[in-house]
Formats: C-alpha cells, sequence, structure tokens
C-alpha cells in the first residue's frame, strides 16, 4: 500500500506545481484553494508512504514523479520545450526512480 500512496502523492504534487502557475501569485482564490489543498493531500500521502519506504527513496521518487510529470504536462498543455535532450533527460529521471524501485526492499 506503501507504493500506491507514494504514487499517488506524486500525482497530486504534480496538480499542485501546475495549479501554482493557475494561481496569478496566490491572488485568484479558487485555483489558490486547488493548489493548498493539492499540496497538503500530496504532502499527506507522502507520509503514509513513508510507514514503509525509506524516506530517501520516497523523497526521490516523489519528486521524481512531480518533475517527470510537470515536465511532460508543460510539453503537451503548455507548449514548452520537447527537444530529444529533454526528452533524455525525463527518461534518465524515469530510470532514476525505477532503479530506487526496483532496489528498495
Amino acid at each position: 500500500m506503501s507504493w500506491i500512496h507514494l504514487f499517488l502523492a506524486g500525482l497530486f504534487e504534480i496538480a499542485f506545481a501546475l495549479g501554482l502557475k493557475h494561481t496569478d501569485g496566490f491572488t485568484r482564490p479558487w485555483p489558490t484553494v486547488f493548489t493548498a489543498l493539492a499540496a497538503a493531500t500530496s504532502l499527506w500521502l507522502l507520509t503514509r508512504a513513508l510507514q514503509g519506504i525509506p524516506l530517501g527513496t520516497a523523497y526521490a521518487i516523489w519528486t521524481g514523479i512531480g518533475a517527470v510529470g510537470v515536465a511532460l504536462v508543460g510539453m503537451a498543455a503548455f507548449g514548452e520545450n520537447a527537444s530529444p535532450a529533454r526528452i533524455a533527460c525525463l527518461l534518465m529521471i524515469v530510470g532514476g526512480v525505477a532503479g530506487l524501485k526496483l532496489l528498495t526492499r
């Protein structure tokens, strides 16, 4: 169950980061509420994941899911650069996350 919590925490981390784009410096109430709830949910799920996954592994995977997810959404939805070098870097992050998962007992 810890790995499911960690994956969901990563998804909420993506929602939090994307929400930041829409808060306009926390001046827009509903996007700000959404962003705060996404951040709180992400952290709560991360604490649940830490009950069964080592801290360093969980934190690295959580940030990796968030970083890759936000970068992919940025490319797909906001027209951000999707160069081969950028994709290669994202694949290295995914490889690192997969390696941490495989090497954690």
